[in-house]
């Protein structure tokens, strides 16, 4: 959003609207004044070596564009020209005599209609070099602003956009004058209503009298069919009404009954406050004066005879009748506990697929909106006491939702719901969906912590969403940026410096929750101060609203250093270093939520020092009274080591920062992973970087780099403690973070077109078909099958270690429990090589006998080893994984034979039907060779009975057949 300065836009119409040109030294516009309908040229000239450049100016570009725009004195970019960071023409500028000019005829330029040009009164501009790395601004790093047109209007008093307090009864003085000869001047109030109208002059002056309703005026100034107009409000002070507030209220809504609802908001420092809605006609009288608290000094207002089937909307309007320097005596703002806000900014693109039957933005008003409704939204939850799977078990997929299907919805994900259940994880971690600003968003430019983003759904399809995981056994991990919020925030918002009187801006000395400056090194947006009561108090409700309206199972904290008061922007080694006011603030976050729920996951990502996370990851590990044990899950980046694996490399190769214990946690408290939304994808390096040295074994090539990702899969997840996937790993996904809507890639060190890690990516996993291809479906299915041992065979909560055979290109990980028996699963030992060659590696059993390759659900593949240290042979990029005994609990949870000689399939192989040599059996299921279930038969079957798996695709099948409580493993083959 472009950043307006109402001081400098009336300077630039006193001295330069009667100039031939004009500009302040930087920027000359020739000829000036111009009119919008003129069929001749303007130039523009800039000079990037004034000496009035913004210190955030030029350094010598190659080229220079002009980004700009004309539109209203409220709005000058309405009709905007330039594609910001793209080197494509469109607005470049041409370099003579060491200054910098473009020329245009302004309404062809900008595309203009007759219809507009009575409207345009402003221009906006901005200058960059060709990939917008640099840009040039007035001082003070705004836009250049200037008017357009020799006909002008000047409000002088009240100031355009000014709020003017008065008593009831009082008046206000109108005074303005126009330019360019006499004019029409007409002023009206909010409803339209003409309040008085003057014609032939230039200079205006009118006293409104005996004012006893807030409004919000307009003056209407008229010449020659061209009409300018300026707003101004009168706020009427209603005193202060004090009245003790009910007990038990929360700020923000308080539904009390289907036809009324008590509003609460804590505003210190401010005089009064109007609830301004759809109930009122956004002209609130004394009637909608918020009353205040005396104990809480909070303001409240008991809303009634609402209808609970209407959708209702509202704003506050804050008032401070005696602010502080640049800020604004009145604030116009939606709720800040809002759980459902309209925005004129985002709600246009949002399309009625994903989001039907929205609530129609309030015409006249400006910014977000609070929706109010006194029912609920009529979802009826299916699973209401979720079990979550323990931490020790957690395999958490990672989803942005705008990147994760085509429609960019909750739906896209309830849809492939059968795709995560094919996988086998257990839980899935989204991306914030909490209200951002814009639609195409990674989610962290919070603005509304508590209100549902629109741009993925409605809150019934988000519920369910989490509802259908639910019934699946998958958790549900919401995504959470509490360190920061962004401009359009209330909290923000109500105390802010806002020097050019634009609406926007950065908190002042005031703030109750923000920092004037950053006390970190990592922020982006206002910087909460969370030594503040009321942040505290405005996290713990965010965090109870989405637990108990939406059923979540954990937060994912973003940014936690973040959460510090002792350090500055600029000092990076103390925001890394360790600080006691931040362990403490996280420590009284996580109690809060263990006392919700104390099955919650919390998960940090602090990325930091061992010594303070230690701090959270042994915090109440062992339990207390209630026996759940509990401790904070902290991501666990180990990227490039794993990355240097997957291209082929030994050195920088050491996957030990896996191992939890090497950082002093107590217990699996590490969140381990190789790739996050936030690092570059393994499979783009491996095309990019890979090892390329034999030609049979080119890591550079897709099919070569796609075979090696199972042996990551196996590296990875087999190591005890909760591991996290980012989207498509586990299809090969190879696009780079860095690839812009266009399609290329442009890092942080591309010099070309700058960085695209935030654009929104696109989806050939889908188009493309990926679960169709070979390669990619083999990684798929490893990783299930990787993740099902995880999660069913209890020796992978045991002890490990991680023993590469003498380098780190043939890693080696036992995993190993004795407590359990020995008939039972209890000793693993995985073998990857990842050599670009095939290699023998020293598998150094724990015990001589017979070994199960456990990637086969049937049991029935295995070794027999006599000499421990045997090499066992692997090819380039594979991996073999061997148990004492096999693991086939997907299959059957009763009493198992396997490959009995009393079944047998006949004919086997078959080509689309079969028969079995028994009577009576009761089931037949057919998986594949990961143990998804394909299809099931139920009733009572006899040896004529035929089974048609006709639809298969031609390979090996997995055949679960129970009999008598008895059930009997078989394999099939359909050719």
């Amino acid at each position: 959003m472009f950043k307006t300065d109402e001081m400098r836009k009336k300077l630039h119409l006193l001295i330069g609207i009667l100039c031939s040109s004009f500009g302040f030294g930087q920027v000359v516009i020739t000829p000036f004044p111009y009119e919008i309908d003129q069929e001749t040229s303007i130039t523009i000239t800039v000079d990037p070596n004034s000496s009035l450049t913004d210190s955030n100016g030029f350094n010598n570009p190659a080229k220079v564009y002009l980004h700009s725009g004309v539109g209203t004195d409220a709005n000058p970019w309405i009709h905007a020209v330039g594609n910001w960071g793209q080197d494509d023409g469109v607005g470049e500028m041409t370099l003579i005599n060491g200054l910098w000019s473009i020329t245009f005829v302004p309404k062809d330029y900008y595309g203009l209609s007759s219809s507009a040009f009575s409207s345009i009164t402003k221009m906006g501009m901005v200058f960059r070099n060709e990939d917008g790395t640099q840009q040039f601004k007035d001082n003070g790093g705004i836009d250049f602003l200037f008017k357009v047109g020799s006909f002008q209007l000047n409000l002088t008093s009240p100031e355009e956009g000014s709020t003017t307090i008065i008593n009831s009864g009082e008046e206000v003085a109108v005074a303005a004058s126009n330019t360019d000869g006499n004019a029409t001047y007409t002023l009206k109030t909010q409803n339209g209503d003409v309040v008085n109208t003057q014609s032939s002059i230039s200079s205006y002056n009118y006293t409104i009298t005996n004012i006893t309703e807030n409004d919000i005026y307009t003056l209407e100034v008229t010449k020659d069919g061209k009409t300018i107009s300026r707003d101004f409000n009168v706020i009427v002070d209603p005193g202060t009404i004090n009245e003790t507030m009910p007990l038990g209220l929360k700020n923000g809504i308080n539904r009390v009954s289907a036809s009324d609802a008590i509003l609460v908001l804590d505003a210190p420092n401010k005089d009064f406050v109007y609830v301004a809605g759809s109930f009122n006609g956004y002209h609130p009288n004394t009637t909608y004066a918020m009353k205040k608290d005396a104990v809480s000094g909070k303001f409240w207002l008991s809303l009634t005879g609402l209808n609970a089937s209407e959708i209702y909307n509202y704003q506050y309007w804050v008032v401070d009748k005696t602010p502080i320097a640049n800020s604004p005596s009145m604030v116009k703002t939606a709720d800040p506990f809002s759980t459902l806000v309209l925005s004129p900014f985002d709600d246009p693109s949002i399309s009625a697929a994903t989001y039907p039957n929205m609530p129609t933005y309030p015409n006249g008003q400006e910014r977000e909106v609070t929706v109010l409704q006194t029912e609920g939204d009529g979802y009826t939850w299916q699973v209401n006491n979720f079990v979550k799977p323990k931490k020790e078990d957690l395999i958490v997929y990672e989803v942005l939702v705008r990147d994760f299907d085509a429609d960019r919805n909750y739906q896209d994900l309830i849809d492939k719901m059968a795709y995560f259940k094919g996988l086998n994880i257990n839980a899935i971690e989204l991306m914030p969906v909490m209200e951002f600003e814009g639609n195409e968003s990674w989610g962290y430019n919070t603005s509304f912590h508590m209100a549902l983003d629109k741009a993925y759904g409605t809150a019934a399809k988000f519920k369910e969403l989490v509802d259908v995981c639910h019934q699946n056994g998958i958790a549900v991990i919401l995504d959470i940026a509490l360190n920061h919020a962004f401009g359009r925030n209330p909290l923000v918002r109500m105390w802010m410096n806002d020097a050019d009187g634009d609406g926007w801006g950065e908190p002042s000395s005031e703030n109750p929750y923000f920092n004037e400056a950053p006390k970190h090194s990592y922020n982006v947006g206002s910087d909460f101060n969370h030594q503040q009561v009321r942040t505290q108090a405005y996290v713990k409700q965010v965090v109870e609203y989405w637990i108990e309206e939406f059923k979540i199972d954990g937060y994912r904290w973003d940014l936690t250093k973040g959460f510090t008061q002792n350090c500055t922007e600029s000092g990076e080694s103390c925001t890394n270093a360790y600080q006691q006011d931040r362990v403490d603030i996280l420590k009284q976050y996580a109690d809060y939520q263990w006392d919700l729920d104390p099955t919650q996951y919390v998960i940090f990502e602090h990325l930091g020092t061992n010594n303070e996370e230690q701090q959270w990851a042994n915090y109440r590990v062992d339990g207390e009274s209630d026996g759940v044990s509990k401790g904070i899950m902290m991501w666990g980046k180990v990227t490039d080591a794993y990355n240097q694996l997957t291209m082929g490399y030994s050195n920088n190769a050491d996957i030990s920062a896996m191992d939890y214990r090497n950082k002093g946690f107590s217990k699996p408290r590490l969140l381990g992973y190789a790739e996050s939304h936030d690092e570059e994808r393994l499979m783009y390096q491996n095309l990019t970087f890979g090892n390329s040295a034999l030609s049979s074994h080119d890591v550079k090539d897709l099919d070569v780099s796609l075979s090696r990702m199972s042996a990551h899969g196996a590296s990875l997840i087999t190591i005890p403690g909760p591991k996290m996937i980012w989207h498509f790993a586990e299809l090969g996904m190879e696009n780079s973070i860095y690839t812009c809507n266009s399609g290329v890639v442009n890092t942080p060190s591309d010099s070309v077109s700058g960085d695209c890690k935030l654009d929104t990516k696109p989806q050939p996993q889908w188009v493309n078909n990926w679960m169709q291809t070979t390669a990619r479906k083999n990684i798929y299915d490893d990783w299930a099958r990787l993740i099902e041992l995880k999660i069913e065979e209890p020796v992978f909560e045991g002890d490990f270690s991680i023993s590469p055979d003498g380098n780190n290109i043939k890693q080696r990980i036992y995993i190993w429990d004795d407590n359990i028996a020995s008939s039972e699963l209890k000793n693993v030992v995985v073998l990857s090589n990842f050599s670009v060659a095939n290699l023998s590696l020293n598998p150094n059993f724990p015990y001589a006998g017979r070994w199960y390759d456990l990637m086969d659900v049937t049991g029935q593949t295995y070794i027999d080893v006599n000499n421990t240290t045997d090499e066992i042979a692997i090819n380039a990029g594979q991996f073999k994984i061997y148990g004492n005994q096999p693991s086939i609990k997907l299959l059957s949870n009763d009493r198992v034979e396997k490959n009995s000689s009393s079944v047998n399939i006949q004919p086997n192989p078959n080509s689309g039907k079969f028969q079995l040599t028994i009577d009576r059996a009761s089931t037949v299921v057919v998986y594949d060779m990961t143990g998804r279930l394909l299809k099931s038969f139920q009733g009572d079957f006899n040896s004529e009975t035929f089974f048609d798996v006709s639809e298969l695709e031609k390979g090996i099948y997995v055949l679960k057949i129970k009999k008598d409580n008895i059930s009997f493993v078989e394999r099939l083959v359909k050719q």
